[in-house]
């Protein structure tokens, strides 16, 4: 790939941080390793580091949207910061081609005493236009940020929405070459985020580079093309966004695992040093005991790995869609019978379960998501008599299936189904513990006989037309 493709280029990208314990440290540390060189003796540090990043290396083509996902404190603000040039790196190399639009902390680059046109022209100047091209661009940038008279007001007057919508209207009309945006679209109201997300497609329709941190998931997945995540510093995937996010679910998991895991351990010292009775064993503890055993005839142990994540109390086994007769079905007609058949094995005597499954078409967009809890929470709801799935329990080595009907009224597409099994403390979906989730558990495909019944978009909505 040719250098000129290359819009950012990170290599070996790594931001020290130095941490005193008393300020008194901070002095010692800028006179005594000087002094000992001075003599001749070994030089002593009075600082803890602290990596913010390390080692980081990624590339990012002309044209492409790039997710950066990681949890609070992984080096994603410290990443952009750099990549923007407000922050210099410890070690490393960040080349970057074309103007840059950076929203990094909510109204960074705003004079608070100045009013909102004068800091328009402000940040105009600071990407390098004149006076007379933002006066060109004036009236598009005020009619985006939408703030009316305020536009007059001081800046120190906004609300945090108000300062986004100016600061967001600016950074688009300016046209950057690389628009980088860290989770500052957060703040904004549902219809603004909409027109923000409206734009950036604008934006990369129209050439423009766009790094992206985001918490959602699902506008990383949908708003970016690759993407990178970081963990405490250091880059732990790279590659497509659905498969990097699937990672960083893995990682949340993973934590959330041990957290709780932790917080169990505790408990069972505390009530062996007070002498009390042992606790009852819970579905965690079962699972430590439970043997892994690969099963040859389960068509989803042949997957990978990397598609699915839990931990094990309950597994996923097989995944079937099924036509209105009940027999294996991939191809679907809009309005025909959907059903979903999931067959799952207990590895532990387990109780307050959730089966549930995850539509979404190839654009990686989710159409639907829905479960037992859904069907259960409504029984309760409405006082009904019908059995209620979560109150079931199951016993260890058990096998048994649930199968999720419907009808088929999306449009024409490519459709995945992933797959769940979860523990559910509360009937609510408040208090939930991932026991297995697999992605790609099964796909099929809708089509159309457009002389005989057609509609277009993603959804059927059954419309019908008076007059």
């Amino acid at each position: 790939m040719s250098s000129n493709d290359i819009a950012i280029s990170v290599a070996d990208l790594s931001k020290r941080y130095e941490i005193y314990d008393a300020p008194r440290d901070r002095l010692k540390q800028f006179l005594l390793p000087r002094l000992n060189r001075l003599v001749g003796l070994r030089e002593k540090q009075f600082f803890n580091e602290y990596w913010a990043l390390k080692d980081v290396s990624f590339e990012v083509r002309k044209g492409e949207s790039v997710g950066i996902l990681g949890r609070n404190g992984s080096g994603k603000s410290t990443l952009l910061q750099i990549v923007t040039g407000t922050l210099s790196p410890t070690s490393g190399v960040v080349t970057t081609q074309g103007r840059i639009a950076a929203l990094l902390e909510l109204g960074s680059g705003f004079n608070p005493e100045f009013t909102g046109r004068e800091n328009v022209y402000l940040n105009g100047a600071l990407l390098g236009f004149s006076k007379e091209q933002i006066d060109d661009k004036f009236d598009a940038i005020a009619s985006f940020a939408d703030i009316g008279r305020y536009l007059e007001q001081p800046v120190k007057t906004y609300s945090s929405g108000m300062m986004l919508r100016l600061a967001f209207a600016v950074q688009v009309q300016v046209e950057p070459d690389i628009l980088i945006v860290d989770e500052a679209l957060a703040v904004g109201d549902a219809l603004f985020q909409k027109r923000c997300f409206q734009r950036i497609e604008k934006l990369l329709s129209d050439g423009t580079t766009v790094l992206f941190v985001s918490h959602d998931q699902e506008s990383i997945r949908t708003l970016t093309n690759r993407a990178l995540l970081l963990n405490k510093g250091k880059a732990m995937s790279w590659g497509l966004s659905s498969e990097v996010v699937l990672e960083y679910r893995r990682l949340l998991h993973e934590e959330e695992s041990a957290y709780f895991s932790s917080l169990a351990k505790d408990l069972v010292e505390r009530a062996q040093v007070s002498k009390e009775s042992p606790p009852p064993i819970s579905i965690d503890d079962a699972a430590t005991e439970a043997v892994e055993v690969v099963d040859a005839t389960n068509p989803l142990s042949a997957r990978s790995e990397r598609l699915s994540f839990g931990d094990g109390e309950v597994k996923v086994i097989q995944v079937e869609t099924l036509d209105k007769e009940g027999n294996p079905c991939s191809m679907y007609y809009p309005g025909e019978k959907l059903s979903v058949r999931i067959t799952c094995e207990s590895k532990a005597d387990v109780d307050r379960l959730n089966i549930g499954i995850r539509i979404r078409n190839k654009e990686g967009v989710k159409i639907y998501s829905w479960g037992t809890l859904n069907q259960d929470m409504r029984a309760r709801f409405m006082k009904s008599d019908s059995p209620v799935f979560w109150e079931r329990t199951f016993s260890s080595g058990e096998r048994f299936q649930v199968i999720l009907e419907c009808a088929c009224n999306l449009g024409v597409n490519l459709y995945e189904v992933q797959a769940s099994a979860s523990f559910e403390e509360t009937p609510d979906y408040l208090n939930q513990h991932m026991l297995h989730w697999v992605d790609e558990a099964a796909f099929f495909q809708v089509t159309m006989r457009q002389n005989e019944y057609f509609f277009g978009g993603a959804v059927d909505l059954r419309m019908s037309a008076t007059w």
